[in-house]
């Protein structure tokens, strides 16, 4: 057989359906759309995230009966009220501990010099002066560029001040509209693709859901980690617990990898404040406590519905889109590789039994 003939077969087999050839093009266009044009269309990419995320509460209100567009008025005014209350209660907190910690980076700075100092005078063979003075301008340089870098956010942020406007202003109505005509919308976008997509059908309905539910769950995750977080860090009179909470919060949109990394800064300021002793432990002990039952619990209650992926996957995945898209590839790289995952357990199904019917009805 030559590889002439293996070519042709394997296109036959996989891409002899037309349904099946049509959504590897949308797919496709849609892939070059984002890349090419993520950040002007970033705006849309917020409300149809926020859209799914209240889709659910609306759904729950037109099943007691509540008209739908009264459904929609109602969560949506919760919403609106939920971040107002955010930016004017959460924001100004944050951004002053975050002040406040840039400030302290000298000090800290100073103290974790005098740390290293007193490990290598008690471990003076595990720990060398070169090992220490390659730490410190390691720590040093990574000081330096983060300094530099908030600088430059700050700058940067007062140039975007046109776009946060626009943000504030275009996202809100968007959602407004995208939970009031999603219906119309959907059979609009439906009306271009042909009668017959009985694999496309089958691929949206598998997606829709857990798309939702990720989302969903995801929020919910990140409220309750990052509220959790901001309490056990209070209560053991940790600096920075806000600033610290939001942190631990968001970590939990990178599976694995983000957990690692919010788990730095929390050593670091509890190193710095009560230095390597008891409570340096406990603060430790009770964070990695959090992140097991976040795991271990919490995850597998709100992610129920979601189809199961192998954690090389996850880690593949986030990486994978994340470099494409940055932070949006990093939220959606779940339901990405749930999309992916989807699309080769039902191609070949789908031709199979595209076949199958051809031949019955012969």
């Amino acid at each position: 057989m030559t590889l002439r003939t293996v070519v042709r077969n394997w296109v036959d087999r996989y891409f002899s359906d037309e349904e099946a050839v049509l959504l590897l093009a949308l797919l496709v266009a849609g892939f070059a759309v984002v890349i090419w044009l993520g950040q002007v269309l970033a705006p849309f990419l917020t409300a149809l995230v926020v859209a799914f995320l209240l889709q659910g509460p609306v759904n729950g209100l037109t099943r007691r009966k509540v008209p739908h567009l009264v459904a929609v008025l109602i969560v949506f005014l919760a919403f609106v009220g939920v971040m107002l209350a955010m930016a004017f209660i959460l924001l100004p907190l944050v951004w002053e501990q975050l002040t406040s910690l840039i400030q302290e980076a000298p000090r800290m700075f100073a103290s974790g010099q005098d740390m290293l100092d007193e490990l290598q005078k008690e471990y003076p063979q595990l720990i060398t002066p070169d090992l220490v003075q390659h730490w410190i301008g390691v720590i040093s340089r990574e000081a330096t560029q983060l300094s530099q870098r908030a600088v430059s956010l700050s700058l940067a942020s007062l140039g975007n001040l046109m776009s946060l406007i626009i943000y504030l202003v275009l996202v809100p109505i968007l959602v407004f509209f995208l939970l009031k005509d999603r219906d119309r919308l959907i059979g609009f976008l439906v009306s271009f693709l042909p009668s017959k997509r009985d694999l496309m059908t089958r691929v949206w309905q598998e997606m829709d859901g857990q798309i939702a539910n990720y989302i969903r769950g995801k929020a919910t995750e990140i409220i309750i980690v990052g509220t959790v977080a901001f309490f056990t860090f209070a209560m053991f009179g940790l600096p920075y617990s806000a600033l610290l909470g939001v942190l631990v919060g968001f970590s939990v949109l990178v599976p694995y990898i983000g957990a690692a990394v919010a788990t730095l800064p929390v050593a670091a300021v509890a190193g710095f404040h009560f230095g390597l002793g008891d409570q340096f432990l406990y603060v430790l002990v009770a964070y990695g406590v959090l992140q097991a039952l976040d795991g271990n619990v919490l995850v597998p209650i709100l992610f129920s519905e979601a189809v199961n992926l192998h954690p090389v996957s996850i880690i593949l995945a986030v990486l994978v889109f994340g470099g494409i898209w940055g932070f949006w590839g990093v939220f959606f790289a779940i339901p990405l590789a749930t999309l992916l995952k989807a699309l080769v357990y039902a191609w070949p199904r789908g031709i199979q039994q595209h076949s199958i019917a051809q031949q019955v009805e012969e």
